[in-house]
């Protein structure tokens, strides 16, 4: 065990540290303002607010997937079920704007309740409308108003991310 406290300004270190902290794992999806279908996955998804409804997450600035996502206002977020890696890892990597829409190739998307792409066999959709945004560092915090909330699966366990690896959110008795 090292009790040397190392600085926080080392990327590598830092990603290090914080792999230790395990995550919910989302696809936050959505159309583009020319209806095309985008989304991006999501480590940092998180409850803020019971009255009023609010969820929110994290996402780096230049992240072309969200800035599509972003104009129109409104998303759901697709909460992996833990057997669902492949799509985790396909809607991690920020794609270039001409490739967005093909990470819903070969799928079978659903429709929520404002009109979003739903992953197939997710464990739940949490439908919001952006309600603000705020930078820090070289991230964003997207504040949703939670407008709709569905339960598609209540026997499979949802997905955690904890040291670079996908796992079962149930892991613990």
């Amino acid at each position: 065990m090292s009790d040397a406290a190392e600085s926080p300004t080392n990327p590598q270190h830092f990603r290090k540290v914080f792999g230790h902290l395990p995550t919910g794992v989302v696809v936050v999806t959505g159309r583009s303002l020319d209806d095309e279908l985008v989304g991006v996955t999501i480590g940092s998804f998180a409850s803020i607010s019971l009255d009023p409804p609010l969820a929110g997450f994290f996402i780096g600035r230049a992240s072309r997937s969200w800035s599509l996502l972003a104009a129109r206002g409104k998303f759901c977020a697709n909460v992996l079920a833990a057997s669902q890696t492949e799509l985790c890892w396909r809607f991690a990597k920020d794609a270039p704007d001409a490739t967005v829409g093909s990470r819903f190739d070969g799928l079978e998307v659903g429709v929520s309740a404002n009109g979003s792409p739903v992953l197939p066999d997710v464990v739940a959709t949490i439908d919001c409308d952006v309600h603000a945004v705020h930078s820090f560092g070289d991230h964003d915090l997207v504040v949703g108003s939670v407008t709709a909330l569905r339960t598609l699966q209540t026997d499979v366990p949802a997905m955690v991310f904890v040291q670079g690896k996908t796992g079962d959110a149930r892991i613990i008795s």
